[in-house]
């Protein structure tokens, strides 16, 4: 499933190849064609992200929701656009450009009253300017479950996901396993501090890298990371490998029905 820093950069890519242009809307899967009969010819007015949530505004109060889930995809093209397939639930098109919505498990058109109300259900983003760090802080001090499931909870922080998850609990060395009532202030400010700046970066390059810069490939002289979903890391989908800092093998548990991440060594705080 995208994290966070997906969905906020695919928010700019719409606004930046649709805003302001009459656009024709279709769904040649036929599941969003009454919706998109409504919107087709409009403009597009405003993107918006929150989490795992995409939002684009048409005119002035019509929303089309999208949560990718675990196998929705977005292509953008050039136009012109080749015939869609069947696949497709929801096409943007414009003199200009294309972009093709494929398998989310939601798309649909909603008021700025039900937009408003998934907000209201979600956590901080980190990477929304409204985000309020203490709001995300008072539900982790109050609770018993570990950092790690709460990092995860959307309803806690919303857009972290797995591999930020792992990471930023690597780079301030704290134990995944901790309560969250455990973590002091002092900890949790350097971890949002920690993900608002990696999540802004992965927005910016549409890529996770973690690894500050004396641990780099280059910096360190070893290969580099090999693997589908990109990026420098240090312990996502590194289980059994040597720790970048200390050499102890990765260990890698289930927590919060994800595969968890982490070094026994380094993480001990």
């Amino acid at each position: 499933m995208p994290e966070g820093h997906t969905i906020h950069h695919l928010a700019q890519e719409y606004a930046a190849r649709f805003s302001g242009t009459p656009t024709h809307v279709t769904s040649p899967q036929g599941k969003f064609s009454d919706a998109a009969a409504l919107l087709t010819g409009a403009e597009l007015t405003r993107t918006d992200a929150h989490g795992k949530h995409l939002f684009l505004r048409f005119r002035d109060s019509d929303w089309v929701h999208i949560h990718l889930g675990l196998f929705g995809k977005v292509t953008f093209g050039d136009a012109p656009a080749p015939p869609p397939t069947d696949t497709v639930r929801l096409r943007l098109a414009n003199a200009a450009a294309y972009v093709d919505l494929r398998g989310p498990t939601t798309c649909a058109l909603i008021t700025d009253a039900e937009k408003r109300a998934i907000h209201d259900r979600l956590g901080p983003d980190p990477l929304r300017p409204d985000a309020d760090p203490a709001t995300a802080y008072a539900r982790v001090r109050r609770s018993r479950t570990t950092i790690a499931a709460l990092l995860m909870d959307q309803k806690v922080i919303a857009g972290v996901g797995n591999v930020y998850r792992a990471e930023v609990l690597f780079r301030h060395g704290i134990d995944p396993y901790r309560p969250g009532k455990d973590i002091t202030p002092a900890e949790w400010g350097a971890l949002w501090t920690d993900l608002v700046g990696l999540m802004r970066e992965g927005a910016r390059d549409n890529r996770i890298d973690t690894v500050r810069p004396e641990h780099t490939p280059e910096a360190m002289g070893r290969p580099p990371r090999v693997d589908d979903h990109g990026g420098e890391v240090y312990v996502y989908r590194r289980a059994t490998l040597p720790c970048h800092i200390c050499g102890t093998g990765i260990h890698t548990a289930g927590l919060a029905a994800r595969n968890l991440f982490w070094c026994p060594t380094c993480q001990t705080k």
